[in-house]
């Protein structure tokens, strides 16, 4: 193979690379783009590496006649030949990418296991030794956490296995913090939580300390104990937990959802979030082969 050959077979492998990743920046997020940028750069790497090689077992020959006149109808011909390539290379790329996340997110949720799953103290609701297990983190102050409470309550009602694991995670205002520690005296009392829970999402205007008190005093808990114990360490150390969580899973919005090895950022809906409890209970993983 001539010098001019191999230069130019490899310069449009390159440069085809090139548009591809010019045409997914423009569609895809930048977290996307600065994955196609290192495939590039490894591309090119190697690229280098294995044109100096081959170069130097090649024959002295015109290397100076590659100009962008013979390189870019090669580029041209190249593509016309498959325009699905790019297509191709997109969803090459976001399967790569999701992998990469669901195994990143598998690992963390692997080491923080305990902590989401089996914390002392932490809010259980529906059937505490069910064969499935459904973590939701929220804010009460969250409008989608608000609008997805009704799904939380059918699944409770038609899934008698289901076990669902409620966890305060206040990032929306200094009143989510407020709420939060006194729901979290209120999970360690032996009140009815999921009253509480129903009470302050069906609440009206911002969820406070004092819409949460109310509540509490409304099954029976004294409001002024609560508001002397919301500021304790142990309160702190419960809503802390579920910070360390979300840090350790990339977690920053609500409501989130972890189901076995995922995590489902957003309300997603009652039908995805049945099809994901079935499939745990199918194959042992959210998403079952076939």
């Amino acid at each position: 193979m001539s010098r001019v050959t191999i230069t130019l077979v490899a310069l449009a492998g390159i440069l085809a690379g090139a548009l591809g990743y010019a045409t997914l920046v423009k569609s895809t997020p930048q977290t996307d783009a600065l994955a196609v940028q290192a495939m590039i750069d490894d591309a090119i790497s190697t690229y280098d590496s294995q044109r100096s090689a081959a170069l130097a077992a090649a024959p002295a020959q015109d290397v100076a006649a590659v100009t962008p006149e013979t390189i870019n109808p090669l580029i041209e011909s190249y593509l016309m030949s498959d325009p699905k390539i790019l297509q191709r290379m997109s969803v090459a790329l976001d399967t790569t990418l999701r992998s990469e996340e669901q195994q990143q997110a598998t690992a963390a949720i692997a080491s923080m296991h305990d902590a989401i799953f089996n914390a002392p103290g932490q809010v259980v609701v529906g059937n505490p030794d069910g064969d499935v297990t459904l973590v939701e983190l929220f804010d009460y102050n969250c409008g989608y956490c608000r609008a997805a409470l009704p799904d939380m309550a059918k699944l409770l009602a038609d899934d008698p296995k289901l076990r669902i694991i409620l966890k305060e995670f206040p990032i929306l205002s200094n009143e989510s913090i407020d709420a939060a520690r006194v729901a979290v005296l209120v999970g360690e009392s032996d009140a009815d939580y999921w009253s509480f829970h129903e009470a302050l999402f069906s609440s009206r205007g911002k969820v406070d300390k004092q819409t949460a008190l109310k509540a509490a005093s409304d099954l029976g808990l004294n409001p002024v104990t609560l508001e002397l114990d919301m500021g304790t360490p142990a309160v702190s150390d419960t809503i802390q937990t579920s910070y360390a969580i979300a840090k350790a899973l990339n977690i920053s919005g609500t409501p989130t959802y972890i189901i076995g090895n995922e995590v489902i950022p957003g309300a997603i809906g009652i039908d995805e979030l049945r099809s994901r409890i079935a499939n745990m209970r199918a194959c042992g993983q959210t998403q079952c082969d076939g």
